[in-house]
């Protein structure tokens, strides 16, 4: 990549320009898709106009990258959003491993570690080795620009915060130095000048950074190093030791489901046996169960990579036990997620038991393949299927809009009859101040219930209660510029701003800070309690 590194380097600084623009005292909101769009845009160009080819493979990581940076400012939801802000970096990052390999899908574990610390280094230090690098070919060749203005940018940078700190001392010694430079600093409209050094700094700092990513994707993404075939260590644990040890954990599964096979699946109907109450049998196993199917799942992959298997005999004996554990456990993870599935069925909704409901799904579909790569013999793809697996589990979360369903599922339960084991108030037991604790994606389904003329009486009033809450909230958050626009935000301005009239017979007092409503019907409803007894 030498064909024009002062190209390289403007485009770097543009996109350094750009972090200040769009993130400087702003929100994330649809900035971060913004910038990393033009970072990738950025990088494909340098590329092209290198002459240097991009796989069609690593091609396809880009799919995958866009959704998640579409998801970035339309969900709201706090594991949703971080997930997409996580997997946006992690998969463009992958694309400038392997861009022009493209072999990232037989990329084994130590292929993902070794690849992402030789990118940091690089992106840290490889632009200072290209810069020198670049200015010794200009020697060899005399090619030095006679009135380069670089020496004299350098210098400037190198001494503004030299000259400030030294600036900041003698002011402390002396106060005559310290009011003339004041007077100096005001005259000159200089109070925030430190401010400008800092954006400075941290848009050069990236520009650097970016320089070192886009040269590590043209100069070291040929994935001509990768050990998917080889093991992090060497086999060294025989096959008898390892048959013992899934043979005895097979065994422990299988009594675990002998014993408990009488109520493993009997539901609401054998709850009472051996003294359960009906909380308990809903709350207590499905978490140790799921725990119990994700260590089952790192045994299975630990002992594969570290099991010696020279024979078909024993190929076939450690696939054999391998899958009877798999099928064990998936026996136990539908027990899990039917004891999930009655305790919301009790209790309601919430975010953990829904992240967990999808987990345990792709967790078992994560145990599958695993035996399909242990009996195919491909046991290094596994990382390609976890990988897969991940991207699966993250893409979901925005596909079902989980706060979102949780309102749509909770008000359902409601309308059904509710839980049977809590009292006839006289209103709705719905847990709506619940609602105020999840994100923007909660309200306009909030509101569509609202609005639903079939809706119970008590229970359209408590929905309506905790809008007005919402509406308060709300007035305390600032404009925001268009650089942290959010799809999910808007829509929840908009919506609520199109009940202003429906809400009118709502009342809200706040004097006292707690913020209580009182309804048409004349109850009161706390913004952070719910109703008030």
């Amino acid at each position: 990549m030498k064909s024009n590194p002062t190209r390289l380097w403007w485009i770097a600084i543009a996109l350094g320009w750009a972090i200040d623009l769009l993130f400087w005292e702003h929100d994330l909101g649809v900035n971060f898709a913004i910038y990393l769009t033009l970072c990738l845009l950025g990088g494909l160009y340098i590329l092209r106009a290198e002459g240097i080819r991009i796989s069609r493979n690593a091609y396809l990581l880009l799919a995958p990258t866009a959704f998640f940076l579409i998801v970035t400012f339309t969900r709201a939801e706090g594991l949703t959003a971080f997930l997409a802000h996580t997997l946006s970096l992690f998969l463009l990052s992958l694309f400038v491993i392997t861009c022009t390999g493209g072999l990232w899908t037989q990329y084994g574990f130590s292929d993902y570690l070794s690849g992402f610390f030789r990118l940091g280094l690089n992106a840290l230090f490889k632009p200072f080795a290209y810069a020198s690098e670049t200015r010794r070919e200009r020697v060899a060749r005399d090619d030095v620009p006679r009135r380069s203005p670089w020496p004299i940018v350098r210098g400037i940078l190198i001494a503004l915060p030299i000259v400030a700190i030294f600036a900041s001392l003698l002011s402390s010694a002396d106060a005559v130095f310290d009011q003339r430079l004041t007077d100096f600093i005001e005259k000159f409209n200089l109070q925030d000048l430190p401010e400008y050094i800092w954006r400075l700094f941290y848009i050069l700092f990236g520009a650097s950074i970016l320089v070192g990513v886009f040269l590590h994707a043209g100069t070291q993404s040929s994935d001509e190093s990768i050990k998917s075939d080889k093991h992090l260590i060497p086999a060294f644990l025989g096959p008898i030791e390892s048959s013992i040890v899934l043979g005895s954990v097979a065994a422990l599964f299988a009594s675990f489901v002998v014993i408990q096979f009488q109520y493993f699946f009997g539901g609401q109907a054998n709850i009472h046996i051996d003294g359960y109450t009906f909380s308990e049998y809903a709350r207590r196993g499905f978490g140790e169960l799921v725990a119990v199917a994700f260590f089952s799942l790192l045994l299975i992959f630990g002992l594969g990579a570290i099991s010696q298997r020279e024979t078909e005999t024993q190929r076939k004996i450690f696939s054999g036990l391998s899958i009877s554990i798999v099928a064990l456990v998936l026996v136990m993870l539908v027990s899990a997620y039917e004891r999930l599935g009655l305790y919301e069925a009790a209790y309601g909704f919430s975010r953990l038991r829904t992240y967990t409901h999808v987990f345990m799904i792709w967790l078992a579909l994560l145990l599958v393949v695993t035996v399909v790569l242990e009996i195919t013999r491909r046991e290094n793809r596994f990382a390609f299927a976890a990988l897969i697996v991940a991207i699966g589990f993250a893409a979901s979360l925005p596909l079902l809009n989980v706060d979102a369903w949780i309102v749509r599922q909770n008000i359902q339960r409601e309308i059904e009859g509710g839980a049977k084991t809590e009292p006839d108030l006289g209103r709705a037991s719905l847990d709506s101040s619940y609602f105020l604790q999840l994100s923007d994606d909660a309200i306009p389904p909030i509101a569509n219930s609202f609005q639903n003329p079939k809706l119970p009486a008590n229970l359209r009033e408590e929905l309506g209660a905790a809008l007005v809450c919402q509406q308060e909230q709300r007035k305390s958050v600032d404009n925001m510029d268009w650089q942290s626009f959010h799809l999910s935000r808007w829509l929840a301005d908009k919506t609520l701003a199109g009940l202003t009239a429906e809400l009118k017979a709502y009342t809200l007092d706040d004097s006292d800070g707690a913020q209580v409503v009182t309804t048409p019907s004349g109850q009161e409803f706390n913004c952070y309690y719910g109703f008030i007894d």
